[in-house]
């Protein structure tokens, strides 16, 4: 079993702890990436065990190890659901998913994913993904770009900054990160110009990607895949995914309105494990500090 691995998993026990897992089941790991959760999966894993993984990121690839318990499937886990039925898996014993974008994307400075340092405003989790952040800048609306930074990175001036950008561009188009920061002046504090990028990068990346669609998919096709009994552990990084796993898990949708049948009973696919979602230990913090801010969730099939 040789690979490099390239992403430090985060809440590696806890997660996969959380999946109860059994021998002989049959177990996804829903984001790939590094493969650090996949190899602890597999480790307790017996002969007769199967782990199907998902990734659309091709380069998720370099990182497979040679075993034949495995099957790795390049594919956005939006699709959990077809893909089960395609490779014989309709109803599995757990699923794993880990949201946050891998150590190797954020150090790819060619990807485009942080604004720490100087690249090409792409941001595609996957080929498949059909328009860049730099098309993205260049050509959505004001009122749209608006929208993307409000409602995706929480940014308190979208409009100035919408505005910024379709002044800007209108001589100069958005190509590289150099290009976006500059927009970002006199918009905050200086001390909190790092936070503003952040967030602003942040909601270019989730709507390149359509991260919190896929997520909504994700989870349906989830609560449909897993066995009765079956658990799903889903590792979330901002506000906006943990939301949509905790009111999915508390009532089975995603405006977390409660229903219940004529005996009180919650009407639910799932059943929420853990109240108050599970974060990394002060020792994890201290060698791993992309974690900080993981939230862990587990439910059960009702």
């Amino acid at each position: 079993m040789s690979a490099t691995v390239y992403h430090t998993a985060v809440l590696l026990n806890e997660t996969v702890d959380a999946l109860c897992m059994k021998p002989d089941g049959v177990y996804v790991d829903a984001t790939f990436g590094g493969g650090g959760h996949s190899r602890e999966m597999l480790k307790r894993l017996g002969a007769n065990g199967r782990l199907l993984a998902f990734d659309q990121d091709p380069d998720a690839r370099q990182n497979l190890p040679e075993d034949e318990r495995l099957t790795f499937i390049a594919s956005n886990f939006r699709h959990l659901d077809s893909y089960l039925n395609v490779y014989k898996a309709e109803r599995v014993d757990g699923i794993l998913a880990d949201l946050g974008v891998s150590s190797h994307q954020l150090d790819a400075a060619e990807r485009g994913f942080t604004h720490r340092v100087e690249s090409p405003l792409d941001m595609r989790m996957g080929p498949n993904v059909p328009f860049t952040a730099a098309q993205v800048l260049n050509t959505a609306s004001q009122e749209e770009l608006t929208r993307i930074f409000k409602e995706y990175g929480e940014v308190k001036l979208a409009y100035r900054l919408a505005q910024r950008i379709v002044e800007r561009r209108a001589e100069f188009p958005f190509e590289r990160s150099i290009d976006l920061r500059p927009m970002l002046k006199g918009l905050c504090p200086p001390d909190g110009e790092l936070r503003l990028a952040a967030q602003v990068f942040q909601a270019l990346r989730i709507h390149v990607n359509d991260e919190l669609s896929a997520l909504r998919d994700f989870l349906q096709s989830a609560a449909l895949s897993l066995k009765q009994g079956g658990r799903v552990a889903v590792i979330s990084y901002h506000s906006l995914e943990d939301r949509l796993v905790k009111h999915f898990f508390r009532s089975g949708n995603f405006s977390d309105e409660a229903s219940t049948d004529l005996f009180g009973k919650p009407l639910r696919p799932l059943n929420p494990i853990n109240r108050q979602a599970i974060v990394p230990n002060s020792e994890e913090l201290a060698e791993n500090p992309r974690s900080r801010s993981a939230k862990l969730r587990i439910a059960q099939k009702a």
